[in-house]
């Protein structure tokens, strides 16, 4: 069954799958958040360790979901570490995909999980500092973090 899945997904995918960076929960962190999606179960916890100057000094996330689910938080909390908080804000699904060498169509929207975590939790950090955050959803169009549990036919 393993060596049909190695088929399916890139060797990165199998690698950020098996060997995920970043796991764990983060007792102090900055920002937090959480999104899942109903239809596929999937859900993504994002913590965010933030310096005054709004850089990401650390990164952790919990995933409950497929291969494609965990290797898109992994991937995903590499990407962002060490970045300004404005530059992970630029950070899309289709980048998430890219740096995993793809995805099964079926599967790119644990992607889209990826980047909503970390837009969320991005968005926590905002609100616990006081501090608008103007972003709106990719999703829905909503200002801030919608919150909103969109459905993957949403993002495929």
């Amino acid at each position: 069954m393993l060596s049909f899945m190695a088929m399916e997904y890139s060797e990165k995918v199998m690698e950020h799958f098996a060997h995920p960076h970043n796991v764990g929960v983060m007792e102090d962190a900055d920002g937090v958040g959480e999104v899942g999606n109903a239809k596929c179960g999937d859900i993504m916890r994002m913590y965010l360790k933030i310096s005054e100057d709004e850089i990401i000094t650390d990164v952790k996330f919990q995933t409950f979901g497929c291969a494609s689910a965990i290797a898109t938080s992994s991937i995903a909390t590499d990407m962002i570490k060490g970045k300004p908080l404005s530059e992970a804000l630029t950070l899309t699904n289709q980048a998430v995909v890219e740096a995993l060498d793809g995805l099964p169509a079926v599967k790119v929207h644990c992607s889209v999980l990826a980047e909503q975590a970390v837009k969320a939790a991005v968005a926590d950090y905002y609100k616990r500092k006081g501090l608008p955050y103007d972003h709106p959803c990719d999703a829905c169009g909503e200002g801030g973090c919608c919150g909103h549990d969109h459905d993957c036919q949403d993002h495929d």
